[in-house]
Protein backbone atom coordinates (compact mmCIF):
# COMPACT_ATOMS: atom_id res chain seq x y z
CA UNK A 1 0.00 0.00 0.00
CA UNK A 2 1.41 3.34 -1.05
CA UNK A 3 1.06 6.19 1.45
CA UNK A 4 0.01 9.43 -0.20
CA UNK A 5 2.03 12.44 0.90
CA UNK A 6 0.22 15.68 1.66
CA UNK A 7 3.28 17.81 0.87
CA UNK A 8 6.92 17.53 -0.15
CA UNK A 9 9.83 19.75 0.89
CA UNK A 10 10.77 21.97 -2.05
CA UNK A 11 13.34 24.25 -0.42
CA UNK A 12 14.87 24.73 3.00
CA UNK A 13 16.72 27.98 3.77
CA UNK A 14 17.45 30.76 6.21
CA UNK A 15 15.43 33.97 5.96
CA UNK A 16 17.71 36.44 4.17
CA UNK A 17 17.62 40.05 5.34
CA UNK A 18 15.95 39.15 8.64
CA UNK A 19 17.84 41.92 10.48
CA UNK A 20 16.87 44.54 7.89
CA UNK A 21 13.11 44.06 7.97
CA UNK A 22 10.59 43.56 10.77
CA UNK A 23 11.66 40.08 11.82
CA UNK A 24 12.98 41.18 15.20
CA UNK A 25 9.58 42.71 16.03
CA UNK A 26 7.78 39.38 15.70
CA UNK A 27 10.61 36.96 16.56
CA UNK A 28 9.11 36.15 19.98
CA UNK A 29 5.81 35.16 18.29
CA UNK A 30 7.43 32.63 15.96
CA UNK A 31 7.56 28.94 16.83
CA UNK A 32 8.59 25.78 15.05
CA UNK A 33 5.71 25.10 12.68
CA UNK A 34 4.47 28.69 12.43
CA UNK A 35 2.92 29.18 9.00
CA UNK A 36 4.36 31.98 6.87
CA UNK A 37 3.57 33.09 3.33
CA UNK A 38 5.41 34.15 0.20
CA UNK A 39 4.99 37.31 -1.86
CA UNK A 40 6.63 37.61 -5.27
CA UNK A 41 8.39 40.97 -5.79
CA UNK A 42 9.04 41.00 -9.53
CA UNK A 43 9.82 44.74 -9.46
CA UNK A 44 12.45 44.47 -6.72
CA UNK A 45 15.37 46.74 -7.69
CA UNK A 46 18.00 44.45 -6.15
CA UNK A 47 16.82 41.00 -7.25
CA UNK A 48 14.48 40.37 -10.19
CA UNK A 49 13.68 36.92 -8.70
CA UNK A 50 12.89 38.30 -5.22
CA UNK A 51 10.44 36.32 -3.09
CA UNK A 52 9.53 37.99 0.21
CA UNK A 53 8.59 36.02 3.33
CA UNK A 54 5.80 37.33 5.56
CA UNK A 55 4.40 36.45 8.96
CA UNK A 56 0.86 37.78 8.71
CA UNK A 57 1.29 41.34 7.46
CA UNK A 58 4.88 41.55 8.72
CA UNK A 59 7.71 41.36 6.19
CA UNK A 60 10.45 39.33 7.87
CA UNK A 61 12.88 38.88 4.95
CA UNK A 62 13.43 36.99 1.71
CA UNK A 63 14.19 33.62 0.21
CA UNK A 64 17.98 33.90 -0.39
CA UNK A 65 18.78 35.10 -3.92
CA UNK A 66 20.97 32.05 -4.54
CA UNK A 67 17.91 29.81 -4.06
CA UNK A 68 14.94 31.79 -5.39
CA UNK A 69 15.00 31.48 -9.20
CA UNK A 70 12.86 28.32 -9.59
CA UNK A 71 10.46 29.43 -6.90
CA UNK A 72 10.07 32.88 -8.52
CA UNK A 73 9.33 31.22 -11.87
CA UNK A 74 6.64 29.04 -10.32
CA UNK A 75 5.05 32.03 -8.61
CA UNK A 76 5.22 34.05 -11.85
CA UNK A 77 3.30 31.25 -13.57
CA UNK A 78 0.48 31.58 -11.05
CA UNK A 79 1.29 28.67 -8.73
CA UNK A 80 1.27 30.66 -5.48
CA UNK A 81 -1.32 28.30 -3.96
CA UNK A 82 0.97 25.34 -4.58
CA UNK A 83 3.33 26.28 -1.73
CA UNK A 84 3.19 26.34 2.07
CA UNK A 85 5.93 27.86 4.22
CA UNK A 86 6.69 26.92 7.82
CA UNK A 87 9.30 27.87 10.41
CA UNK A 88 11.64 24.88 10.77
CA UNK A 89 14.26 26.21 13.17
CA UNK A 90 14.76 29.21 15.47
CA UNK A 91 17.97 30.31 17.18
CA UNK A 92 17.93 33.63 19.03
CA UNK A 93 21.67 33.38 19.72
CA UNK A 94 22.67 33.07 16.05
CA UNK A 95 23.62 35.87 13.67
CA UNK A 96 20.35 37.52 12.51
CA UNK A 97 20.72 36.06 9.01
CA UNK A 98 20.65 32.58 10.57
CA UNK A 99 18.05 33.02 13.32
CA UNK A 100 15.06 31.77 11.31
CA UNK A 101 15.17 28.74 9.03
CA UNK A 102 12.11 27.91 6.92
CA UNK A 103 10.83 25.02 4.88
CA UNK A 104 8.94 25.70 1.66
CA UNK A 105 6.69 22.77 0.77
CA UNK A 106 4.85 21.83 -2.41
CA UNK A 107 1.33 20.71 -1.61
CA UNK A 108 -0.03 17.50 -3.11
CA UNK A 109 -2.57 17.81 -5.91
CA UNK A 110 -6.09 17.67 -4.53
CA UNK A 111 -8.32 14.83 -5.67
CA UNK A 112 -11.32 15.89 -7.76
Amino acid sequence: MKIKKQKELFLSCNVAGFAHYEGCIVFSELQIGTKLHLVREDENAYDHDAVAIFYGDTHIGYVPSAKNEQLATMLDLGHENLFEVYVQQLDSTAHPEQQVHVGIFVKAKEEA
